[in-house]
C-alpha cells in the first residue's frame, strides 16, 4: 500500500513543518525498534515513541553500519526489500544500505525536486556509476518517475570511453545530464577535440545536475560559462539518498519534510538545529533501513534564514568530509578552498585540469595551461594561494594533455568480450579478458 508522502506547499511555515516531523517521528522510531541493533540502545528496554525519547538517543555512526554489514539494520522482512547498495568508501570501508520499493518512492520524488524540472519531454544522460553505490539507479528512478527517458551512459565504463559519450551527448538531443562535477570540465575537452563547442553545439542541453563533490562557487561559474547553461547542484548519499536540492535562487534547502536534521558539534557534543558542525540526518520515510540520528561526518552550515523561493525549508552550505585536507605546516588546505583559488583565475587562461599534492612544508601545484599563459597563471595562483590560505607553494605550469592525456579524450577503446574461439591472425591472450 502506498504511503502518501509530503510535497512542497504542504506546509506554510517552519512550524507547520516541524509539526510534520513530529507526526512522522514515532512512525520512524516504530520502524527502529524493529531492528536488534536499536533495540541494544534503547537503556531501558523500552522503546522510544516520543521526541523526548528520541532526543536521548546516541549518534549513529559509520562504524555502526559497517559492524553490522551486510544485512544487521534490517527492518523489514528480507523479501520485501528492492535493491541493495554500498557506498562508494571514499573514507574507509563502505557502508551497506538497503530499501523497499516504497521506500524508493520517497527516493525518488526527492531527486526530482529541481528546480529545472524533469519532464515527459527530457531526454537525461546519466553518467554515474550504475554499481552498489545509488547515484545512477536513484537518476534513472527519478526520471522514469517523471516520463523522461533515460540514456544510462554509466562512469567511465569500457563500454562508454569518451568519444562514444560525446557523440550520444550530442546525436541524441540530451537536455539533461547527471555526473560528479568534474565530469563536465572532461566533456567540454573530450567535446573540443571531436570539433565541437561546448556552448554551441549541444542546442538541446539544459542543465547540468552535479552531485557527490564538494563544488566551490569558482568551479560552478566556470562549468556554467562553459555549457551555457545552468548547473544545478544537490547533496546526499548512498545511505539517505538526495537530501537537499537548489531552489532558482541558488540556495541548497535541505528536504526537511521528508528527513530531520541536526548539526553536531564534535568538540562540544552539542546538538542543534542549525549552525556549523557535523549533519546528522534521521529519515522520516525509511522504512527498510531505518537511520536515527545519522552522522554523515560532512561538515555543513544550516540556515533557518527565508529565502525568496518560498519553500520554507532550512538551507545548507557542504564543505566536504570532516576528515578531508592534509596539513601544510601549521594550516590545513582543503580541496575546496585550493579549487576556489584555481577556478578565479581569468577564463582565458583555459585552466581546467590541475592536482596537488600537500606536503608537510609546501604544498605543490600543478596546472595545465597554454604555453602564453604559463607564467601569468602561474605567478598569480602562487600569489592567491600565498594570500588566501598563508602557506608555503610551489606552483607548476604542465603543458595541456599532460594530467589528461589526449587518447583518454579522442582515442575509442575496443571493447571485446571474453572468448575462447580465435581466428589465426588474432590475439588470444585476450581471451579471458575485457578491454
Amino acid at each position: 500500500m502506498q504511503r502518501a508522502l509530503p510535497q512542497i506547499g504542504d506546509w506554510a511555515s517552519l512550524e507547520e513543518l516541524h509539526d510534520l516531523q513530529l507526526k512522522q517521528l514515532p512512525q520512524v522510531l516504530a520502524w527502529a525498534a524493529r531492528v536488534p541493533f536499536y533495540r541494544s540502545r534503547f537503556g531501558s528496554g523500552v522503546p522510544p515513541v516520543t521526541a523526548a525519547d528520541f532526543d536521548a538517543l546516541p549518534l549513529v555512526t559509520k562504524q555502526d553500519l559497517r559492524d553490522q554489514y551486510p544485512f544487521g539494520m534490517l527492518a523489514v522482512d528480507r523479501a520485501e526489500l528492492a535493491t541493495y547498495h554500498e557506498s562508494s568508501g571514499t573514507v574507509g570501508q563502505s557502508t551497506p544500505s538497503y530499501y523497499t520499493e516504497r521506500d524508493w518512492v520517497d527516493l525518488a520524488e526527492r531527486y526530482a525536486r529541481k528546480w529545472v524540472g524533469i519532464t515527459p519531454r527530457d531526454t537525461l544522460l546519466v553518467r554515474t556509476p550504475y554499481a552498489l553505490m545509488i547515484t545512477g539507479h536513484l537518476a534513472q528512478a527519478a526520471a522514469r518517475l517523471r516520463g523522461a527517458m533515460v540514456v544510462p551512459a554509466d562512469y567511465r565504463s569500457l563500454a562508454m570511453p569518451y568519444p562514444r559519450f560525446i557523440r550520444a551527448l550530442h546525436n541524441l538531443g540530451v537536455t539533461l545530464t547527471w555526473s560528479i562535477p568534474t565530469e563536465p570540465l572532461v566533456w567540454a575537452a573530450a567535446a573540443r577535440a571531436a570539433g565541437l563547442d561546448p556552448a554551441r553545439d549541444f542546442p538541446s542541453l539544459r542543465a547540468l545536475f552535479v552531485a557527490g563533490e564538494p563544488l566551490s562557487a569558482a568551479r560552478r561559474k566556470r562549468l556554467g560559462e562553459i555549457w551555457g547553461v545552468p548547473v544545478v547542484e544537490e547533496y546526499g548519499s548512498t545511505e539517505t539518498g538526495t537530501l537537499a536540492g537548489e531552489c532558482e535562487h541558488g540556495r541548497m534547502h535541505l528536504w526537511a519534510d521528508r528527513a530531520l536534521f541536526e548539526v553536531y558539534d564534535p568538540e562540544t557534543g552539542r546538538l542543534s538545529v542549525e549552525g556549523d558542525g557535523q549533519l546528522v540526518v534521521t529519515p522520516l520515510y525509511r522504512e527498510a533501513m531505518p537511520l536515527l540520528r545519522y552522522n554523515l561526518e560532512d561538515d555543513v552550515e544550516v540556515s533557518y534564514a527565508d529565502c525568496a523561493c518560498g519553500w520554507r525549508l532550512p538551507s545548507v552550505r557542504v564543505l566536504g568530509r570532516a576528515s578531508s585536507g592534509f596539513p601544510v605546516g601549521d594550516r590545513k588546505v582543503t580541496q575546496h578552498g585550493l579549487e576556489e583559488l584555481v577556478f578565479s583565475l581569468p577564463s582565458g587562461y583555459g585552466v581546467l585540469f590541475w592536482r596537488a599534492r600537500a606536503e608537510p612544508s609546501v604544498l605543490r601545484v600543478q596546472i595545465e595551461v597554454a604555453e602564453e599563459h604559463a607564467a601569468a597563471a602561474a605567478s598569480e595562483l602562487t600569489a592567491a594561494i600565498t594570500r588566501e590560505l598563508a602557506v608555503p607553494c610551489e606552483v607548476r605550469p604542465m603543458s595541456p594533455g599532460t594530467l589528461l592525456p589526449p587518447e583518454v579524450l579522442s582515442k575509442p577503446r575496443d571493447i571485446v568480450k571474453p572468448r575462447t574461439l580465435w581466428g589465426a591472425d588474432e590475439d588470444w591472450n585476450q581471451a579471458s579478458l575485457y578491454n
